[in-house]
């Protein structure tokens, strides 16, 4: 039986939307139009199975779970459905109230403000922390975040900058999501308060953007972080499941450093799975450094580095696919990979590959280790998407402008 002019028109709407969505499928194949199109509306079809929700189409299934929603800021607490990852159960403040941070001061670290992040961050029960307004947030000690805590900047240009930052110890459940975290310094020598009944005397902070101690179940998205004294984020002494996604870095010398030291074998046990960032101008190197855990690297854009990319020691599994690195315009510095504080007779049996990515302008990548698929199963978090959608897949990185009653 012949097709209806109506379903002509519509097998060729979606070869034309496969050509934009899908352009390496198209261009690879040799195929007629019709069997690409079936191609093609399998593997969304599979993607939305995987997922478990409906796609607006840009490729990125995180965005693609709650972007498409012009009510988003009447439903935000459907983003912690939306991780993937390591990181993937990091529920945040999903079943708590909504606490408005009205205040942007941080005059007392003992008896915060109520209004304040402080005061929000340090309650016991599950929060989802959101803004009355933009704010510029300076801290005077470093903001000591309590379990099942949702930051979310969305609606609202929140930065925090020109002191201490963000420390997740020894909690667990915890999502960052829009906030601009740069120019962060030491703080400490002081009283912090880290729930409504426990304050201490802090040490010096190291004065990373974001750093995580013995925490658990966290996820870092769209965040834009430069320029920190220290880490722009750092995950150390046992810490796990982690998602570091969509977020913008820039301008910075050590930018992640994940594994706390080669005789800290807790840290075996770290997964952290990196995917959909963009590594941008002013970085120098550890995108990231990783030490004894696994480590799965998927989907990122790299611009810039003038060491190198990804390094690490104390024999870190780490898993890089479907990534773009270009190399910068320094003659020692094409090379992608360190391996770290080891001869080559013992780093050669490291399991680190390269599946999928592309290298340009004479970067390049050193494996090591068996090669062996099965030795990187505890190191795969997600599936990749090949890297020439790596540009689409990472151009909305960083905060997003999001504004009511609008698609963010």
């Amino acid at each position: 039986m012949a097709a209806s002019s109506s379903s002509l028109s519509l097998l060729f709407l979606v070869f034309l939307v496969s050509l934009v969505l899908f352009p390496s499928l198209i261009l690879s194949s040799k195929q007629d139009p019709e069997l690409v199109v079936h191609e093609v509306q399998k593997d969304i079809n599979a993607s939305r199975r995987n997922l478990g929700y409906f796609s607006c189409g840009t490729g990125n299934p995180i965005d693609d779970c709650w972007r498409c929603d012009p009510n988003w800021e009447k439903n935000r607490q459907r983003l912690a459905d939306c991780a993937i990852g390591f990181g993937k159960n990091a529920i945040g403040g999903k079943d708590g109230k909504i606490y408005v941070v009205t205040d942007s001061g941080d005059d007392n670290p003992v008896t915060p403000k109520p209004g304040t992040l402080r005061h929000a961050v340090i309650q016991n029960e599950p929060l989802w922390i959101i803004f009355k307004r933009d704010m510029v947030i300076k801290l005077k000690e470093e903001l000591i975040m309590n379990s099942f805590k949702t930051i979310d900047g969305r609606g609202a240009s929140v930065h925090i900058a020109g002191g201490p930052c963000i420390t997740i110890q020894y909690v667990t459940n915890i999502i960052i999501h829009g906030i601009n975290i740069h120019d962060c310094k030491q703080g400490g020598n002081a009283m912090v308060r880290s729930s409504p009944r426990h304050f201490g005397w802090r040490t010096i902070s190291d004065g990373d953007g974001v750093s995580i101690f013995g925490g658990s179940h966290v996820w870092i998205d769209h965040c834009s972080l430069s320029n920190c004294q220290d880490g722009l984020i750092d995950a150390i002494m046992g810490s796990t499941a982690i998602t570091i996604s969509n977020n913008y870095m820039t301008h910075h010398d050590k930018v992640m450093l994940l594994g706390h030291s080669d005789t800290y074998e807790k840290d075996k046990n770290m997964q952290v799975t990196i995917a959909f960032n963009h590594f941008g101008e002013g970085l120098v190197q550890r995108i990231p450094r990783c030490r004894h855990g696994y480590f799965h690297v998927v989907n990122n854009d790299y611009t810039h580095w003038e060491m190198y990319a990804i390094g690490g020691s104390a024999s870190p599994t780490i898993n890089s696919q479907g990534n773009r690195f270009l190399a910068p315009n320094i003659r020692f510095s094409k090379e992608v990979t360190k391996h770290e504080d080891a001869p080559q007779s013992q780093w050669k049996h490291w399991n680190w590959r390269s599946e999928g990515d592309l290298l340009l302008n004479g970067a390049y990548f050193t494996p090591s280790g068996a090669g062996a698929s099965s030795s990187y199963a505890r190191a795969s978090s997600l599936g990749a998407r090949p890297s020439t959608l790596v540009g689409p897949l990472t151009s909305a990185s960083g905060v997003l402008n999001c504004r009511k009653g609008a698609r963010c």
